[in-house]
């Protein structure tokens, strides 16, 4: 079969969706407002009262592509919507390309894309004349329509294994959390009822000025709000705000979810609280209490839920005997160890899972696929 290079302007339109400022993304409205967050994972929704061109609505089947930062195809398939600037929808000239052909012809070039902006390009984006531009490999419709067939078959086969793979990584962790909600459900002699204000000091860490651009090499690492690890370059602190978790120290970001350990030597603002124990065997037992229990009711604020001292103080926190806290960490330690290591057997099939998915895709637009069933 003869394939071509073709332009994707050649075999389609790009239509942008519409910019919106931000007053006019509603909270409630007769239609959804697709942004590229909802086109991926974010499941928070803004709405729109605005009648438009019918080109400013996508609905079921309609070929979308998100082509700023988080960027790709999709086919649509959440109902009628007003859809954002940052997303095109496709329309197709069915004389020429199979809408499911080009959906995933352009899964497969989003890699090349990512590999022409280079190496490590976290924010990747694309204009719309280098898109109609782009040079692409089309064969004939009937040979679109085989591969399809393949590309569908293989990838529904594919896409079960994967489910079956992540609902076992799944399972490893849940069975760790029940374990670990069993262990401090059956106190017994040596457990007595406490508060984590009552067990621990709490540090008084500095507020100290830090922008991103600071935030790049240095002897200890910084701990972010948000659990982000960077280097601090050109500061000097003071030693409490070092945090020393092999002498019983343990972090407490203040935004949700909170529950954060250290292991080193980190500097750490006033965005997170530090909490000091007796020893490190004390430390890794609240640790664990507190990833089996739900700290939601201790939290303000919605947009960004907040942990403050008054909270974090009256936590009830289970005090044992040094003993107790050694054998309680010692048998969670090791479960967790095994998790771990079955976690990363599953996390690795689902990486060669995806990294077939690639190959396939390769062979599909190189004329491979279907030259071995002619």
């Amino acid at each position: 079969m003869a394939w071509v290079e073709k332009r994707l302007g050649d075999v389609c339109r790009l239509i942008n969706g519409r910019a919106y400022k931000k007053h006019e993304m509603l909270p409630v409205g007769p239609y959804p407002l697709l942004r590229v967050g909802n086109f991926f994972t974010n499941r928070s929704w803004y709405y729109s009262d605005m009648e438009l061109h019918p080109d400013k609505y996508c609905d079921d089947g309609d070929l979308l592509y998100a082509w700023s930062a988080s960027f790709g195809p999709r086919i649509w398939d959440g109902g009628k919507v007003i859809y954002h600037y940052h997303i095109w929808k496709i329309e197709i000239d069915k004389e020429l390309v199979d809408k499911n052909y080009l959906y995933y012809l352009l899964d497969w070039d989003k890699e090349l894309i990512k590999s022409e902006q280079g190496a490590g390009t976290t924010m990747v984006h694309v204009t719309k004349g280098s898109m109609e531009k782009r040079l692409l490999p089309f064969p004939c419709l009937d040979e679109q329509k085989r591969i399809v067939a393949i590309l569908d078959q293989t990838f529904a086969d594919l896409e079960q294994v994967r489910a079956k793979t992540e609902q076992n990584l799944k399972n490893a962790r849940e069975l760790f959390d029940s374990y670990l909600q069993q262990v401090f459900s059956q106190r017994g002699e040596g457990w007595e009822d406490s508060t984590l204000g009552a067990i621990s000091e709490n540090l008084d860490n500095k507020r100290i000025p830090i922008t991103k651009k600071d935030r790049i090499e240095g002897e200890y690492p910084y701990y972010g709000a948000s659990g982000v690890v960077d280097y601090v370059d050109g500061y000097l602190f003071d030693e409490r705000l070092l945090l020393v978790s092999e002498d019983g120290a343990n972090l407490l970001a203040r935004t949700y979810p909170i529950a954060f350990s250290a292991v080193g030597r980190y500097w750490v603002n006033n965005h997170a609280h530090v909490l000091r124990f007796n020893d490190l065997y004390t430390q890794k037992f609240i640790e664990y209490y507190l990833n089996s229990i739900s700290l939601v009711p201790y939290v303000s604020g919605m947009a960004q839920p907040k942990l403050n001292q008054r909270s974090l103080n009256r936590i009830p926190v289970p005090k044992v005997t040094h003993e107790i806290a050694i054998e309680v960490v010692s048998k969670l330690e090791f479960l967790e160890k095994q998790i771990n290591q079955v976690e990363k057997v599953y996390r690795s099939k689902i990486d060669k899972l995806d990294e077939l998915k690639k190959s396939i895709l390769q062979k599909a637009f190189s004329g491979e696929l279907t030259a071995k069933t002619e």
